[in-house]
């Protein structure tokens, strides 16, 4: 097998802002990974956050580490044992995992001329209407929002500024009776959180995500005796090593595959999750359909879905697997279901 990749933008349509920043501004740098394999091509994305040290140069560095590993394997349905040696051959590197995995995956639905849903076994019919989330902005910006996110019955607020309750109230007389959903992005302190939180039920949000920093166990242990909500983490779990140590903590967990290291990966923290006894939600960064496609695949398998980040994108340089309104569609098509737009 070889592997090849190449760098692209993608730009959002509003500057994504949360609690601890703003970013994207100028555009979102992604690196598009292709391996080939007598004469199939997978592909796969990788979608790196800052927030976990990573960039579109980290990528390359690692994909460049990894590449020994996939010019020695000779078969890429060997799936286990090639991201077994991935991972001894770089650092955590969670982007760039997924890619290579997610393009993998892609070359073995191919060659089998299936979806990768039907390869998994699942349903696609069962998953879960998907959030859209609505970022930090003046009160004239969310309200633009709201009215672009009208085909959306789930919104997902980002929280954790001192306008808190201002935000919410403007996102709430907007939205009607739609489903909300908050992300506090880590920005609260334990007691702060739990009166946020009854502020939250007030307004009749169904569940709060990382009210507290990643390390807060204590406080997560506070909160999930005292919450009126359910508390899902998101930068407390970054893989499947991390779900047993948080029962007692909360009450579900968001899996994002550009940081745990692909969809092999995702697939461990749900039924991780699941043998603890919490909750399933799948999220991701702002991605192309090509980033949002693998978690398209797994969705029937989750309780709550917030696979957005296409459809927060200007334009789209990739078509296929996503969220048509609320609802998430994968299609028939081989591996993916990826094409270039």
């Amino acid at each position: 097998m070889k592997i090849f990749w190449e760098t692209f933008t993608i730009q959002p349509k509003h500057p994504f802002k949360i609690s601890r920043t703003t970013g994207h501004e100028a555009g979102a740098e992604r690196v598009w990974v292709h391996i080939e394999c007598d004469g199939v091509e997978g592909w796969g994305e990788a979608d790196p956050n800052s927030y976990y040290g990573e960039s579109a140069d980290t990528v390359i560095a690692a994909l460049e580490q990894m590449r020994p590993v996939i010019d020695a394997a000779r078969e890429p349905e060997a799936l286990e044992s090639i991201e077994r040696d991935i991972e001894r051959a770089v650092n955590h590197s969670g982007s760039a995992r997924a890619a290579v995995s997610t393009a993998l995956h892609d070359l073995v639905g191919k060659r089998a001329g299936l979806p990768l849903w039907k390869i998994w076994g699942l349903s696609p019919a069962e998953a879960p209407p998907s959030s859209f989330t609505i970022g930090l902005d003046e009160p004239d910006v969310l309200r633009r929002k709201v009215e672009e996110a009208a085909g959306y019955p789930i919104l997902k607020v980002k929280l954790g500024t001192d306008r808190d309750e201002e935000v919410l109230r403007i996102i709430r007389e907007g939205a009607g009776d739609k489903v909300l959903r908050v992300d506090a992005n880590a920005a609260w302190q334990a007691e702060e959180a739990l009166e946020k939180i009854a502020m939250l039920a007030d307004f009749g949000v169904e569940f709060v995500e990382q009210p507290l920093p990643p390390a807060d166990r204590d406080g997560y242990r506070f909160l999930h005796g005292k919450s009126v909500l359910p508390v899902i983490v998101d930068e407390s779990c970054v893989d499947s090593s991390d779900i047993p140590g948080l029962v007692g903590l909360a009450d579900g967990i968001n899996i994002k595959l550009a940081k745990c290291g692909g969809p092999r990966e995702g697939l461990r923290m749900i039924h991780t999750a699941r043998s603890c006894g919490l909750e399933v939600m799948m999220g991701c960064m702002l991605e192309s359909t090509l980033g949002i496609a693998p978690a398209a695949h797994l969705a029937s398998l989750l309780d709550y879905a917030d696979l957005d980040g296409a459809a927060l994108l200007a334009e789209d340089p990739f078509v296929g697997p996503g969220l048509r309104g609320e609802e998430i569609h994968v299609g028939d098509g081989p591996g993916l279901g990826v094409e270039r737009a």
